[in-house]
């Protein structure tokens, strides 16, 4: 038995095939942080060839990018945090997840009042749209999932 393990604690190996959340958001802030650090360390660039015509959103602002960048690299630490410790996770996800429906709703109002581009929101499905969509799912589910009190 290893001394890091409790006794009758199930190992590390099973408690993990167990509980499939912290692969599912290991990888959401894998994937969060990829694009976090791409904002960061090349705005222009990212800028240009993000696959979601970010310049229909208006001229490019080094600051602004980078911005976003931050709030992003908040966000992964946020799902890499929850990944890895279950008892904060209901909140650290719903934080994370209201900031991605945040910006979902945005995009969404921008559209609708004619800011965007018509049929600009077909390139937000995948980069803005999904993301926040899977937030407010998981989040419900880890809600559904956690134990009830009893008072």
């Amino acid at each position: 038995m290893s001394p890091a393990r409790r006794p009758g604690a199930p190992p590390a190996q099973a408690v993990l095939r167990r509980d499939p959340w912290p692969w599912i958001l290991g990888a959401l802030a894998l994937v969060t942080a990829a694009n976090a650090l791409w904002m960061l360390a090349a705005p222009l660039h990212w800028y240009h060839e993000l696959p979601a015509d970010v310049p229909a959103t208006g001229p490019f602002n080094e600051h602004f990018v980078r911005d976003i960048g931050c709030a992003l690299a908040v966000v992964a630490l946020a799902f890499g945090w929850a990944a890895l410790r279950p008892a904060v996770r209901v909140p650290l996800v719903s934080i994370a997840s209201a900031f991605l429906a945040a910006h979902a709703a945005l995009h969404a109002f921008d559209s609708w009042r004619g800011y965007l581009p018509a049929g600009h929101w077909r390139h937000d499905v995948a980069s803005v749209y999904v993301p926040a969509a899977a937030g407010i799912v998981i989040t419900i589910a880890l809600l559904r999932a956690r134990p009830r009190r009893t008072p």
